[in-house]
């Protein structure tokens, strides 16, 4: 009978070592060479005068060479626009994979002139470029050239409004009755305030209520995360939205007892405050008019349940400027267009552009917004 020698402890060993450094994977190994930069074409015209009337028209045609990274890859092209060469504040209007051209239409152009702070009505210098990246990270990003042509756009209005409805406000549960907008801040377009009289008969379901982006439409609305019922009135907490944050309605914002409060609520951070009001000392204004070169002289009307909230609705205003001036001769104004806070003496608040304003002036705060209804 034949025999085996005996095979070492450290022959195996090695064997398994081997076999071991021979199977790595190296499948997840992706390796790209230093980029070239994606190459715009040059417009075939230097100025463009968007059509307001025509949004939807093809305004703005752009060609270029890819970008190469040496492997066979999708790649990503952002169309970035700016009011500088240098690109400070970047806007990106649109984004493809795979393509080497974009049409844009004459509103997709005039919201990123408006979003890179070129003023409507009026010739302004437009730069815009493509920068390559791959996959979903954006990453090994490179940008081409850039190109400008000059633009007249037309005014793009990028706020967002909302308005308050249930038993708690002057609205109550109707979705167009007049119902109040949030006073928004002019430094964070985040951020809102109502400062005013909120009403409450007495009870569990009394004095409540939650925020329309639209009035007329129940969606999108927002009101606090616990679900109607667990919906205990609470001076802070965190806020959701249909269909913003989930499927199912929100619960609703409450005031155990009536009388004034600031509500603030930040869409960037979903948190809100609601916290009494002191009106001690507080002056109440028999009369407040609308004065300046955007309007007629046109006296404001105060909520039934809150004398301190006056509003005018579908003002016909032009470009020029307004201010609040009360029975007594006091006349408040701000610096800052479509909302603000006045104060007695301040200079007039600007209006830049022709429309139906609801206009909405707060003498206990002197916070105002003129919503545009038409634009």
């Amino acid at each position: 009978m034949k025999k085996f020698k005996n095979i070492s402890v450290f022959s195996i060993i090695g064997l398994v070592l081997l076999c071991l450094s021979s199977c790595e994977d190296t499948t997840d190994i992706y390796s790209v060479s230093e980029p070239s930069s994606p190459i715009l074409a040059d417009l075939n015209f230097s100025q463009i005068e968007l059509d307001a009337n025509n949004t939807n028209n093809p305004a703005l045609s752009l060609n270029w060479v890819e970008s190469n990274y040496g492997q066979q890859t999708a790649i990503n092209y952002a169309v970035q626009f700016a009011n500088d060469d240098a690109f400070t504040t970047p806007v990106t209007a649109s984004t493809v994979t795979g393509r080497n051209n974009l049409t844009l239409s004459t509103s997709e152009i005039n919201a990123a002139a408006g979003s890179a702070g070129l003023d409507p009505f009026t010739w302004g210098t437009l730069y815009t470029r493509v920068v390559a990246s791959l996959g979903s990270q954006s990453s090994e990003s490179i940008a081409s050239n850039t190109v400008q042509f000059d633009v007249y756009p037309y005014y793009n209005y990028v706020f967002d409004d909302y308005y308050l409805v249930g038993n708690g406000t002057s609205a109550g549960w109707n979705n167009n009755a007049n119902n109040p907008p949030l006073f928004r801040d002019a430094a964070n377009q985040n951020l809102y305030y109502y400062t005013g009289y909120f009403t409450t008969p007495g009870g569990f379901d009394e004095g409540r209520f939650k925020i329309l982006e639209s009035r007329g439409l129940w969606q999108p609305q927002w009101g606090v995360a616990p679900n109607e019922g667990d919906d205990v009135p609470a001076t802070a907490g965190d806020i959701a939205g249909n269909p913003t944050t989930q499927s199912g309605d929100p619960g609703r914002f409450g005031v155990e007892t009536a009388g004034y409060y600031q509500f603030s609520i930040d869409f960037s951070t979903k948190k809100y405050t609601l916290t009494p009001y002191s009106t001690t000392g507080a002056t109440s204004f028999s009369s407040i008019e609308v004065q300046g070169s955007s309007t007629t002289t046109t006296a404001l009307t105060a909520l039934a349940i809150d004398t301190h909230m006056w509003y005018a609705a579908a003002l016909h205003l032009t470009p020029g400027d307004l201010t609040f001036v009360t029975n007594t001769g006091s006349a408040w104004g701000g610096s800052t267009g479509f909302s603000g806070v006045a104060t007695d003496g301040g200079e007039s608040i600007p209006v830049i552009v022709e429309d139906d304003y609801d206009v909405w002036f707060n003498d206990l705060t002197g916070r105002y917004i003129l919503v545009p209804l038409n634009l």
